[in-house]
């Protein structure tokens, strides 16, 4: 039966009534049987608070420039300590927000959660619009934490369990895409319109986003959890594009129950089970050291060093002269671009791969970049495109593995129980080492030169790559089960089998 008939797409429920979702979404689906378009339309929905994220972020950028300048919509240019805090608070309040999402999505499911997210979104540019007042910026500015925690919480866990192994991982990088796609439309709208004008515009994307993603199911893995099956398999059908009494189906949805059922089983308060698990344990590990791993690299403070770089670069010599703003957008294109590559090729050369070659690239450049502001201090004349280079090497080399695969990687290495709970965790110690990193790195590289602090991000960079090929098993097309196996002692793993409990 194709994926266009009503009734492949609207099993009855116990209570006779048909599934809401069904009867919202059925004319979407207009494909053959296991297409898997229906996956993609709701991962891009899905994706869609990550572009509201990247608004807020490159909202900063324009919008810094005019606020401090006399032309000010406020009346008065805020101060250097208005705009800091502005700046700084999102990676405070993304701390305890994690663990918010994560409870939320775990309560009341991802779609909910995600509803919450749009709601949140739609609260800051509303605030903006009521108000100049410095603190309505400031607790706008806070509520870009939450949207932020979700972005790294309950979206990727969202897009793992909705998306098939074969396209897990490149549906999994879109995160970084949308994220870059935003904050590159916000540096170009910030040129073209007016400032009132711009808030409108971002209101209108959580608004329009909230109204369309009712339409969207549930996380089957939650719904399983809440003894849907009914709903599960109904939302499984829609998102694979099959009937759904199809084989298919059910074998998925008993991988699903399998897996809970041995979260079940292990009753043991959830820190606990991973630090005296020996497999959840190492999981952990792999999955802290994904995270950390773009911010000991130096990708964000090399980020705030960018228009100092590029101001090195703008010399009459060079031919290359940029406004503050056409940097961003230069930098916004190379992220962009970075995103197109990793969703791109993520599922032909594998997850461990292509963080392994990146890690490589940003560590090499980091160190040629190390080496350049050396040259400089012992006042040898140097080309100023190498800073440039090596700076859009290192952004490229961010998002196309650092950033996307270190979220990828976590979501695929845990089971329902913990996936929401370690993806919090991780995002708050990332979150508060972004801020430690912001606050102390200026000092400490004016202190001992930032030559060594550059050497210091690559050589974490070379390490990482390390720690990569010899301790993280690819996850690309396999199952937890087979994830694990990879994680026992040689000595300990099965052969040929997919079950190794």
């Amino acid at each position: 039966m194709q994926c266009g008939s009503v009734d492949c797409k609207t099993p009855l429920l116990p209570n006779g009534t048909k599934n809401r979702f069904n009867l919202g979404m059925k004319r979407l689906s207009f494909f053959g049987d296991g297409s898997k378009i229906n996956q993609i339309i709701c991962a891009v929905l899905i994706c869609l608070p990550i572009f509201t994220y990247g608004t807020c972020i490159g909202w900063m950028s324009p919008m810094t420039l005019l606020l401090q300048s006399n032309e000010s919509p406020k009346g008065v240019p805020l101060t250097d300590g208005e705009i800091s805090w502005m700046a700084s608070l999102p990676y405070l309040s993304c701390v305890p927000a994690t663990y918010l999402m994560a409870y939320l999505g775990d309560r009341l499911g991802r779609k909910t959660t995600l509803l919450f997210m749009s709601l949140a979104g739609a609260a800051i540019w509303l605030l903006k619009l009521c108000s100049m007042n410095i603190w309505v910026f400031i607790i706008a500015r806070t509520l870009v934490g939450i949207i932020m925690a979700g972005s790294c919480v309950t979206c990727p866990t969202y897009i793992k369990e909705i998306s098939e192994d074969s396209i897990r991982g490149a549906l999994g990088c879109w995160g970084a895409l949308f994220a870059g796609t935003g904050s590159l439309f916000a540096y170009i709208i910030g040129d073209l319109l007016n400032y009132t004008t711009i808030l409108w515009v971002f209101l209108a994307i959580p608004v329009v986003h909230f109204v369309v993603f009712l339409a969207m199911p549930e996380s089957p893995s939650y719904l399983v959890k809440k003894g849907k099956v009914e709903e599960a398999a109904s939302a499984l059908a829609w998102l694979r594009c099959r009937n759904s009494m199809d084989t298919v189906i059910h074998e998925e949805l008993e991988v699903i129950t399998k897996e809970q059922r041995k979260d079940e089983e292990n009753k043991q308060f959830m820190l606990k089970s991973i630090l005296t698990d020996k497999i959840l344990s190492k999981a952990f590990q792999i999955a802290l050291v994904a995270a950390l791993s773009r911010e000991v690299c130096g990708a964000v403070p090399v980020l705030n060093f960018a228009g100092d770089i590029f101001n090195l670069a703008s010399k009459e010599d060079t031919g290359l002269v940029l406004s503050p703003n056409q940097q961003a957008m230069m930098l916004g294109v190379v992220q962009l671009s970075g995103s197109l590559l990793a969703s791109s090729v993520v599922e032909r050369c594998g997850r461990k791969k292509l963080m392994i070659i990146t890690c490589l690239a940003s560590g090499l450049s980091m160190c040629l970049l190390a080496t350049w502001f050396l040259i400089t201090d012992l006042n040898i004349t140097t080309s100023a495109w190498i800073p440039v280079i090596t700076l859009c090497l290192c952004i490229f080399c961010d998002a196309a593995g650092l950033m996307p695969i270190s979220v990828v990687i976590t979501g695929e290495i845990f089971s329902y129980k913990y996936r929401g709970s370690v993806l919090a965790t991780t995002m708050a110690i990332a979150s508060i080492a972004d801020f430690f990193q912001l606050l102390f790195f200026k000092p400490l590289a004016k202190s001992i030169g930032v030559y060594a602090a550059f050497y210091f991000f690559g050589t974490m960079c070379l390490l990482t790559a390390l720690y990569v090929i010899f301790s993280v098993p690819e996850t690309r097309n396999r199952s937890l089960e087979e994830i694990y196996n990879d994680l026992r002692p040689k000595k300990e793993r099965t052969v040929g089998k997919k079950d190794v409990e």
